[in-house]
C-alpha cells in the first residue's frame, strides 16, 4: 500500500518552503520515523519523517522545487523493504563483479567520487575497500595523500594534474561560483529593504562603562555556574534585564503598527540574534521581564546550540517585541542595526574596548562599549528613544539598581 509523503502544515507566517535535501531515493529502504527528506522555510529547516517501514517510491517534489503546506512529496510503499533487501545485498557482488571485469567506471560512494573529482585522482586506480570492493571517502582521502607526498618535481606527476585540483583561491585565479540564495538569506534581504522602505527608520548612540557589570561577573561567574546547573553568566542577561526594564518605563518602545493603530504590548517578549551556519537567526524569550539572569542565559544557551543543530523551530523564531543584537561579538565598534518589522526598535551591542576616560577630573581606564538604538520615528520620539537609552546605560553602570527596581 503506498502511503503519501506530505510537507509539514505550516504556520500562517509561512506560505510556503523549498525541497532541500532528499536524504533517500527512489527504492531505498526506509524505516518509521527515519528522516528522508527537508523542507527549508524562510525561518527554519523542517524536517520530514518516515511514516511506515517500507521503500521509497516516486519524488514527486525534487529538490529545489517549492512546496506548500501539506503538499505531496513522494510516497512510501510499506511492507516493501524486505522485497528491497535481496536487491541491496546484490550490489555488493554486482560492484565486486564490476571490479574483477576491470570496468572503468568502479562502484563508489558519492562522497568518494566527489572528492576525486575535486583532486583530480582516477577512481579507477583507487582499491576500493569498502563491501564488495566500493571505494569510500576514506580511500579517496589516501590517495590524495599519497599524490601530495609524491616528488614535486616528476613531470609526470604534472602533466597527470588535471584542472579540478587547482585551489579555489590560488594566486591569480578568477574563478567564479554561482549558487541559489538560501530562503532564509532571501527573506532576511527581503525584510531589510522593506524595513528601510517602509519606515523612517533613525538611530542614537551612547556608551556604557562596563566597570560594574564586569567585576560583578567575575566575582560571581563561578558560583553562579556552580548554583544553576552549568548555565554561565555572561553579558546578554545584564542587557536583557536592562531592556526589559527600560520597556516599562517607555511602553513604545516595545509597541508595533498596525496599518493605523498601535499595538502596545504589556508584555517583554525580546529576540535575541544568534548566529547560526544558515545565517542569523533571531530566536526569542517569552515573558523575559519575568525572567532571572539564570533562566535568561540558560535560554540563550539553548537557542545558540539549536541554532548551531538547525533545530529551531518556527515558533520559536515568531513573533517578538523588542531586538537584541551583539555585534561585539565579532568585534564590532559600532554599527546601526535594521529594525525587524513589525517590532519598533532595536538595541546593538558592540565591542568592549578599554579607554581612557575623564572621571572626576582624572584620567582613568575603563572598559567601554557603544550602544545603538534603531527605532522608528513614525512611533518613537527622539526624546524616547535616547532616554530610554540613556536608561539602559545607567541602569548597567549600577547593576543594583536591577535588583532594586529603581
Amino acid at each position: 500500500m503506498a502511503i503519501e509523503i506530505k510537507a509539514p502544515t505550516f504556520p500562517e507566517s509561512v506560505a510556503d518552503g523549498t525541497v532541500a535535501t532528499w536524504h533517500k531515493k527512489p527504492g531505498d529502504a526506509v524505516k518509521r520515523d527515519e528522516l528522508i527528506v527537508d523542507i527549508e522555510t524562510d525561518k527554519v529547516v523542517l524536517e520530514v519523517l518516515a511514516t511506515a517501514d517500507g521503500v521509497l517510491g516516486a519524488i514527486v517534489k525534487n529538490e529545489g522545487d517549492t512546496v506548500l503546506s501539506d503538499e505531496v512529496l513522494g510516497s512510501i510503499t510499506e511492507g516493501a523493504a524486505a522485497a528491497a533487501a535481496p536487491a541491496a545485498a546484490a550490489a555488493p557482488a554486482q560492484a565486486a563483479a564490476a571490479v574483477d571485469a576491470g570496468e572503468e567506471d568502479p562502484i563508489a560512494a558519492p562522497a568518494a567520487r566527489k572528492l576525486a573529482e575535486e583532486n583530480g585522482i582516477d577512481l579507477a586506480s583507487v582499491a576500493g575497500t569498502g563491501k564488495g570492493g566500493r571505494v569510500t571517502k576514506e580511500d579517496v582521502v589516501a590517495a590524495v595523500a599519497a599524490k601530495k607526498a609524491a616528488p614535486a618535481a616528476a613531470p609526470a606527476a604534472k602533466a597527470a594534474a588535471p584542472a579540478a585540483a587547482v585551489p579555489v583561491m590560488a594566486t591569480g585565479d578568477r574563478t567564479e561560483k554561482r549558487v541559489p540564495m538560501t530562503r532564509l538569506r532571501a527573506k532576511v534581504a527581503e525584510r531589510l529593504v522593506e524595513a528601510q522602505s517602509n519606515m523612517a527608520m533613525l538611530t542614537t548612540f551612547n556608551e556604557v562603562d562596563m566597570t560594574e557589570v564586569m567585576a560583578l561577573r567575575s566575582k560571581y561567574k563561578d558560583l553562579f555556574e556552580k548554583s544553576h546547573n552549568g548555565v554561565r553568566l555572561g553579558f546578554m542577561s545584564f542587557f536583557v534585564k536592562a531592556a526589559t526594564e527600560a520597556l516599562k518605563r517607555f511602553p513604545a518602545v516595545n509597541a508595533s503598527i498596525d496599518g493605523s493603530d498601535i499595538v502596545y504590548h504589556g508584555y517583554a517578549d525580546i529576540g535575541v540574534a544568534v548566529s547560526s551556519d544558515r545565517g542569523l537567526v533571531v530566536p526569542v524569550l517569552r515573558n523575559a521581564e519575568l525572567m532571572s539572569l539564570a533562566e535568561i542565559e540558560g535560554g540563550i544557551a539553548t537557542f545558540g546550540k539549536k541554532a548551531r543543530d538547525g533545530k529551531l523551530s518556527i515558533e520559536e523564531m515568531t513573533g517578538g517585541t523588542f531586538t537584541i543584537t551583539n555585534g561585539g561579538t565579532f568585534g564590532s565598534m559600532m554599527s546601526t542595526p535594521i529594525v525587524n518589522p513589525p517590532q519598533a526598535a532595536i538595541l546593538g551591542m558592540h565591542n568592549i574596548i578599554q579607554r581612557p576616560m575623564a572621571i572626576n577630573g582624572q584620567v582613568v581606564i575603563r572598559p567601554m562599549m557603544y550602544l545603538a538604538l534603531s527605532y522608528d520615528h513614525r512611533l518613537i520620539d527622539g526624546k524616547e528613544a535616547v532616554t530610554f537609552l540613556v536608561t539602559i546605560k545607567n541602569l548597567l553602570e549600577d547593576p543594583a539598581r536591577l535588583l532594586l527596581d529603581i
